[in-house]
């Protein structure tokens, strides 16, 4: 049921939606990758992942800083508090990403366009300054 609701509204969002360029699923992990342009990061992909009593959302953000790590960390802790449903945490290999999950019971269309919204609004405004801040010489190259 919850699969077929993402379903759905990951095909409208494609349809849509000019900053959703596409939509992969992969059955076995029950994953969605919804892909998305962006203005300050080109492109980024949001999984959304059905778990057995949640959905949990992450997009990648950055490797680990090159430089600067307590300021990287410090800049993206202090925005923590100013997003809903959403966190910047450690994931794989030491990359930052942007997290969160919901109840499965919550799962609305609504919901998910909130997600999507959410997500995008955090990475275009977080993605500049952490990116200054924590590759600065490969910037000045």
């Amino acid at each position: 049921m919850l699969s077929a609701l993402i379903d759905e509204w990951a095909a409208a969002e494609l349809a849509a939606n000019p900053v959703v360029v596409a939509v992969e699923f992969d059955p076995a992990e029950r994953r969605w990758f919804v892909r998305v342009t962006g203005e300050e990061k080109d492109v980024s992909t949001i999984r959304l992942t059905l778990r057995q009593r949640t959905l949990h959302h992450e997009t990648f953000l950055l490797p680990a800083p090159d430089e600067n790590q307590a300021r990287f960390y410090d800049y993206l802790l202090r925005r923590n508090h100013e997003m809903y449903g959403l966190a910047f945490e450690i994931g794989e290999e030491d990359g930052v990403f942007l997290a969160g999950q919901i109840d499965g019971r919550a799962v609305t269309e609504d919901e998910l366009d909130r997600i999507l919204g959410s997500t995008y609004v955090a990475v275009e405004r977080c993605f500049p300054q952490a990116l200054r801040i924590g590759f600065a010489a490969s910037l000045r190259g």
